[in-house]
């Protein structure tokens, strides 16, 4: 896991490569609206697209998480399917009702069953390399979805620029990430983390909370602002020595949303020992959200380290699919 998280920066160089080479199918069909459908690691990338590119749509854009579809899919949708692995049983069981609804269909994939479905129902699938875990490899399936809008016409190509330009950033300061996450590791190994982001980052903030889960084998969670300040802020009434909140800044923030994480930084410092101000570094949100979800890649090592775990164990995911698998 520490070489793949170092090879981050390689692994977008590899696939900036694949994208420019991609060859996907063209389109005479009016697109209404798009779904992407993927799980765990292939999932969070859509969701971190449509934060990062989603004011350039001007139709709707659907993260589909489940074996179920919107029922409003049908010839007019272009349904990306993400599956690192090409198995993921929920994405190909809504692969299935995607194409028997007529959608155009467009997947990334390693290979596995997504791959021949592919080949046997003839629709375009840009192929990634395999053999890692997925979560370690979020920046191969991000990537192919921003190619993916841009073939089809929905997005404009800056974001090759951008990535770019985070891949200069990130190996610049490659040890600087590390040592940091390295420090908040040591502060934070026996407390539960929240991630608090502003609106339009909140992707970033569940990439957070689930390379902990994942690699560091901890519970923590996440909530976003203005919406936090309408409900979860009542709860922070009493001192909380075991809570460690982390704020995500950004100038790229409307003002007044900005004075109100002033306000709940005030708040909440006055009941834990210490609050965490993180800055979204970069000159675009690209950059900026994968130089802090490079953070947190770090931060989910150390931890495991600390606490002397393997990162790469997925025992308990493995148990539920052993015993799904034995249920019809």
């Amino acid at each position: 896991m520490r070489n793949l998280i170092k090879n981050f920066p390689k692994q977008l160089t590899d696939a900036l490569k694949i994208g420019e080479k991609a060859v996907l199918p063209e389109n005479e069909r009016e697109i209404r609206n798009i779904v992407v459908s993927g799980l765990g690691g292939s999932g969070i990338g859509a969701n971190m697209v449509y934060d990062m590119v989603g004011n350039q749509l001007k139709i709707p854009f659907t993260v589909n998480k489940d074996y179920s579809i919107p029922s409003w899919v049908n010839e007019h949708t272009l349904f990306i399917v993400s599956s690192y692995s090409g198995n993921t049983e929920e994405t190909i069981e809504a692969l299935e009702k995607a194409i028997e609804k007529g959608a155009l269909i467009s997947g990334i994939s390693s290979g596995g069953k997504l791959a021949e479905m592919a080949e046997a129902h003839n629709f375009g699938l840009i192929k990634i390399p395999g053999g890692m875990p997925p979560r370690a490899c979020m920046g191969y399936s991000l990537v192919q979805q921003l190619f993916t809008l841009n073939h089809y016409g929905f997005i404009n190509d800056d974001f090759i620029h951008e990535l770019q330009n985070t891949i200069e950033l990130l190996n610049s300061k490659q040890d600087e990430i590390d040592a940091f996450a390295k420090e908040i590791a040591e502060e934070v190994i026996d407390k539960i983390m929240i991630f608090y982001a502003p609106d339009g980052y909140e992707s970033l903030a569940v990439r957070w909370r689930q390379q902990i889960n994942e690699n560091s084998k901890l519970l923590c969670w996440h909530h976003i602002l203005p919406e936090m300040n309408h409900n979860e802020i009542l709860g922070w009434e009493d001192e909380a020595e075991n809570l460690a909140p982390i704020f995500f800044e950004t100038d790229l923030v409307y003002k007044r949303t900005a004075k109100r994480f002033e306000l709940t930084k005030q708040v909440v410092s006055n009941l834990v020992p210490k609050i965490y101000e993180i800055g979204v570094n970069g000159g675009s949100k690209i950059e900026g959200m994968l130089y802090m979800a490079h953070i947190a890649d770090w931060l989910s090592l150390h931890l495991a380290e600390m606490r002397k775990l393997d990162p790469t164990s997925i025992e308990t995911i493995n148990f539920l699919k052993g015993e799904l698998a034995k249920f019809e």
